[in-house]
């Protein structure tokens, strides 16, 4: 534990139960109907609307071996090429193997899919695909359906839940084992201000940091509160460098911010083409599957075709779909390209990359299981291995379904150690408060990370940004760097805007230590891919001091997490 801990108010209120899952995502809402169907008392905490969180803007859809002639081992071959040979297999193949049956469960708790005449689920390829695997609903609105399912089926078995509510640090017991959380609960309600749910065990599903950059397509709630909440925990976090920037986002100007329209991958799994101002396919010739090639081969070819014609942006050109096709299969694409005014029947779409999605996060084993016992994390909040250092396509959703059950059956099947452990937070003997930054700085953070730390990334660029970043961290602590800011007052845009500084300070710690090119970390000054020095993972842990500690893993494998009975045999050594 670091004993540091978000400067806010003592809990006014407090609710007890043997889960509290944070995050309202495929992940979490999934974890909460198996924790809820096991009988455990189950709170979820979510910081809006229950769906308000990532999952619903997902468009593309899930990708599981569904289809006639496709096999768990073909799309295991796929996720381990695209991670570029940091994927744990062990990982991945609990991915694929249980994914088509996780699936099932989905459409058995009311998730609808896109199926053809006969009854049968119609799939689409993605980039990194070999085979057709990704079942989609309402054309490109699979994320919404997902989402729908989940709600209608928690509202129904009335799981307890607190909407609107950002979570602000872990509470622990006097063994160091997790023991609820402390949150803030936004407007009137049952619950207001600051409180607390005592829980044995606590789930973070909180999804993504996309926020960090100026322009993301991740909703305004993804702020990295999970992923920082970890770290002030003494949790590790691993392969933050590895953000993945979606090849095709509508550009709608050098200087849009905040969240931007997707173009699904899907659009080029139908037959979409990349094109230059000129008309010509630039991706033909790069990679055996043009378009189709992993995420971050086409955010490079994307950005290196700019760079060479200094353009702003590439198109994609799908004019050859028709109306029909555009209405009935990306009603959802369509009607966000002619609200910014653009027609896709008509013309060639303005698509730049723009930042997607965490491969990296809180460091778990094939439990969910963090370094800190009775802390589990899952969906994009995590690392769980599966992703390495690129995400495949669609697999996102499917990580997520995935690893809850498996986070849910392994709270479930240790109750009855848990019911001799009662949920009793006990107050740090000397808690370091976090001084908060003004949340004028979050715009600063931002255009920091775009600059330093986005698609392309050097040395020279990952030391300013590093610069700059510890400059509005001493700011906060009242250091040398200070130029009139003071420490805000505590208040949500406070703690969202310090959350993302500390994530933001990992990833580039992250990104300078990488001295090569893989997957979606691209080194300008290093422009070749290391398996001799860097098929490895970097794990970080935030030290009592708040200064970082990054180490490598000597294998491409993860060291173990360490269990609750070996660390509390280790404290006992300690003690004795």
């Amino acid at each position: 534990m670091t004993g540091i801990r978000l400067q806010a108010p003592a809990p006014g209120w407090a609710i007890d139960a043997d889960v509290v899952v944070v995050g309202s995502g495929v992940a979490g809402l999934t974890v909460a109907l198996r924790c809820t169907a096991a009988g455990l008392r189950t709170v979820v905490v979510t910081k809006a609307r229950l769906d308000d969180g990532s999952t619903r803007w997902a468009q593309g859809g899930i990708a599981a071996a569904l289809g006639d002639g496709d096999t768990p081992e073909q799309h295991m071959d796929d996720t381990l090429v695209a991670g570029a040979g940091l994927c744990d297999e062990e990982a991945v193949r609990a991915l694929v193997t249980e994914g088509p049956d996780a699936v099932r469960r989905l459409i058995a708790t009311g998730a609808r899919f896109d199926t053809d005449a006969s009854g049968t689920i119609e799939l689409t390829r993605e980039g990194g695909h070999h085979r057709r695997r990704i079942a989609h609903a309402g054309g490109d609105a699979t994320g919404a359906e997902i989402s729908r399912a989940l709600v209608d089926a928690v509202r129904e078995r009335a799981v307890r839940t607190i909407e609107n509510a950002l979570v602000l640090d872990l509470l622990t017991d006097a063994d160091g084992h997790a023991a609820g959380v402390t949150l803030h609960v936004m407007g009137e309600g049952q619950h207001d201000g600051v409180g607390a749910v005592h829980a044995p065990a606590v789930v973070l599903a909180t999804g993504g940091m996309g926020q960090v950059f100026s322009a993301t397509t991740n909703p305004a709630v993804s702020t990295g509160d999970g992923v920082a909440l970890a770290l002030r925990a003494g949790a590790e976090v691993s392969d933050l460098e590895f953000v993945q920037f979606h090849p095709t986002v509508l550009f709608l100007g050098p200087d849009a911010e905040g969240q931007q329209p997707l173009v699904s991958e899907a659009v080029r799994g139908e037959g979409a083409h990349l094109v230059d101002a000129d008309g010509v396919r630039f991706m033909v010739g790069r990679h055996e599957l043009a378009e189709l090639a992993p995420r971050d081969i086409v955010a490079k070819g994307i950005m290196r075709r700019m760079r060479e014609q200094g353009a702003a942006h590439m198109y994609l050109d799908a004019r050859h779909f028709g109306a029909e096709m555009w209405e009935s299969r990306f009603p959802t694409i369509l009607a966000a390209c002619r609200t910014h005014g653009f027609d896709p029947v008509t013309e060639p779409i303005p698509v730049a990359p723009a930042a997607h999605y965490a491969s990296g996060g809180v460091r778990t084993d094939l439990r969910g299981r963090t370094t800190v016992p009775g802390l589990y994390a899952c969906g994009e909040v995590a690392c769980t291995g599966v992703h390495g250092a690129n995400r495949l396509a669609s697999n996102s959703l499917l990580e997520g379904l995935v690893f809850a059950e498996r986070i849910a059956d392994d709270i479930a099947g240790g109750t009855a150690a848990r019911e001799r452990r009662a949920a009793t937070p006990v107050p740090h003997p000397a808690p370091r408060v976090l001084p908060l930054l003004d949340p004028a700085a979050r715009a600063r953070v931002q255009h920091v990370m775009t600059l330093g730390a986005g698609v392309l990334r050097s040395a020279a660029s990952l030391a300013e940004a590093a610069e700059r970043l510890d400059a509005i961290h001493s700011e906060a602590l009242g250091g040398a760097g200070g130029d009139g800011h003071k420490t805000a007052e505590p208040g949500v845009e406070s703690w969202e805007t310090t959350n993302l500084l500390c994530v933001a300070r990992v990833l580039v710690a992250a990104a300078r230590s990488r001295e090569e090119t893989r997957g979606c970390h691209w080194r300008e000054d290093h422009p070749d891919r290391d398996d001799a020095a860097w098929r490895r993972h970097l794990v970080v842990r935030l030290s009592p001091d708040r200064s970082l500690d990054v180490r490598t893993t000597g294998t491409h494998d993860f060291p173990p997490t360490v269990q609750p009975a070996e660390q509390a045999a280790a404290r006992r050594e300690q003690q004795a």
